[in-house]
Order: C-alpha cells, then sequence, then structure tokens
C-alpha cells in the first residue's frame, strides 16, 4: 500500500512479524480441528462464526464471479468460496500461513462447481490483482485505526463491482477490559494490538470517501464469543 502513514506502515510490519514468525504455529493449531485451550477456543468458535456470517452474505452460487479473500490467513473462507464456483484470490501479509493454506486446499476434492483459488503472499491493496465483484476482509483491518479503514477500503472499492465485507474491532467497555486483560498474556501468545473503532465515526469517513461512488451500508452483525469480538459490515454499490 503506498502511503505517507508511518503508523500503517509500523502497524503492518508488526501484524507480518507476529503472523509470518512469532505465532505461526499457534494459528496453525487454532484454525484446525487440535483441541486447544479455553480462551483459544472461544476465538475458534467466535471465528467460525464470523466466517459462517460473511459466507451467508455472499451468493450460494458464485459461478461466473471473482472474489478477494483480503487476509486469507489459512484459507478457509477463500476455500468455501472457491466450492461456490468462485474465482478466488486469496492474500496474506504471511507467506507461512499462505503456504499452510495452500497445502491445505490440495486436500479438497473437486465438486464439479468449476471454481479456483489462487493463494497469494503480499499486499492485499495491490492493484495488480485487478478487479472483483466481491471483497472480503475478515479481521485483517481490526489492527489498524479509523482513517487507515477508510483508505484501505476506498482504495478496495475502486476495483469492485457489488460489496465489500469486512470486519472491525468495535469499541465497547467489554472489549476494552479484554484487551487489559490479554496483556498479562505471554508476549509469544499475543497478537498486535487491536484497535477499537466507532462505528458512527467509520461510518461518516466511508460515506465521505465511497458514498459519493455510490457505496451504501446494508447488513451488520457482531459476533461475540469469549475473548473474541468482531463486528460485520457489508457495504454495496
Amino acid at each position: 500500500m503506498k502511503t505517507s502513514n508511518a503508523n500503517y506502515l509500523e502497524r503492518r510490519s508488526e501484524i507480518e512479524n507476529y503472523f509470518d514468525r512469532t505465532a505461526a504455529q499457534a494459528w496453525e493449531r487454532l484454525t484446525s480441528t487440535a483441541p486447544v485451550g479455553r480462551i483459544r477456543a472461544s476465538v475458534r468458535a467466535g471465528r467460525d462464526q464470523m466466517r459462517d456470517t460473511l459466507l451467508g452474505w455472499l451468493p450460494a452460487d458464485m459461478r461466473g464471479l471473482r472474489l478477494l479473500d483480503a487476509g486469507c490467513g489459512t484459507g478457509a473462507l477463500a476455500m468455501e468460496a472457491m466450492q461456490r464456483g468462485a474465482e478466488v484470490v486469496a492474500i496474506d501479509l504471511s507467506p507461512t500461513l499462505v503456504q499452510l493454506a495452500r497445502d491445505r486446499s490440495t486436500t479438497l476434492a473437486p465438486n464439479g462447481s468449476g471454481g479456483s483459488v489462487q493463494f497469494l503472499s503480499g499486499d492485499m491493496l495491490d492493484d495488480a490483482l485487478g478487479h472483483f465483484d466481491h471483497v472480503v476482509a475478515m479481521d485483517s483491518l481490526i489492527h489498524y485505526d479509523t482513517p487507515d479503514i477508510t483508505q484501505a477500503l476506498q482504495r478496495l472499492s475502486q476495483r469492485t463491482r457489488s460489496s465489500m465485507l469486512f470486519t472491525f474491532a468495535p469499541r465497547t467497555p467489554l472489549l476494552a477490559a479484554m484487551h487489559s486483560v490479554g496483556r498479562w498474556f505471554p508476549r509469544t501468545d499475543r497478537s498486535p494490538a487491536l484497535t477499537p473503532v466507532s462505528q458512527s465515526v467509520l461510518r461518516l469517513g466511508l460515506l465521505r470517501g465511497i458514498g459519493s461512488d455510490g457505496w451504501s451500508e446494508r447488513r451488520c452483525e457482531r459476533v461475540a464469543s469469549g475473548f473474541y469480538t468482531s463486528q460485520a459490515w457489508e457495504w454495496t454499490r
């Protein structure tokens, strides 16, 4: 992403380092069916529910549609969209997680849908990725502040025909308390700090940034499961 925002670049470096080096094995386990502790189990359940929510907002039949999975992680959402017939470009900052996604995708049996998935490591905002019918950014913007989220979605909107589905960390007292407790976790178990966002402020930024191009908000749903809290938001053209 081309930006003069030093804070964004610093945060991006922290995220890449965490997911590609510090906690790659932890995330491999979290996104599998292996037994995990109570806290991680609540995060796993929350992420599963969030992924189901976002998939529920996408067409059941995606043949002929192109999807960007922006921040694909280990690829669960991308592979489901592929099974629906979508042409999926799945990209993440972490080469380690992307390789894990590739490995897991080889276990899927063809279902006749004609879908495909291309896993890449790099910048989800890269213009070279092309144009899409739908963009999904599940928990890939939650570490950034409101101006950076707005800027990212504005750039993605210029290459998106139908909808953008994304999540953000809602600003709530409970979430703030959980983040405070999380500081006591061992450093290797901590992800980069989430940045709680005011939905009303984010809405104003998006209306100013992409509203004039015909984008408007649609469905919104919060998922709260133990130590996982995230809010899904749908914007359509």
